[in-house]
C-alpha cells in the first residue's frame, strides 16, 4: 500500500509544480501546457485516491 501512496503524493506534488509554473510563465502556450498536464497529474491523483479507498474497504 505504501508505494500507491507515494504514488499519489507524486501526483499531487507534480500536479502543484505544474501550477506553479503556470501561474509564473509569460508565454501563453506554454501556460496552457502546464495547466493541462497539471489538470492531468490531479485527475491521476483523484484516481489513486479512489484506488486506494477501494483496496482500504476490500481488505476490511
Amino acid at each position: 500500500m505504501s508505494a500507491l501512496q507515494a504514488k499519489l503524493e507524486r501526483f499531487e506534488i507534480l500536479a502543484n509544480e505544474c501550477a506553479l509554473i503556470a501561474s509564473r510563465t509569460l508565454d501563453g502556450t506554454n501556460r496552457e501546457l502546464y495547466e493541462r498536464l497539471g489538470g492531468h497529474y490531479r485527475e491521476l491523483a483523484t484516481d489513486m485516491r479512489t484506488m486506494i479507498a477501494t483496496i482500504d474497504a476490500s481488505t476490511s
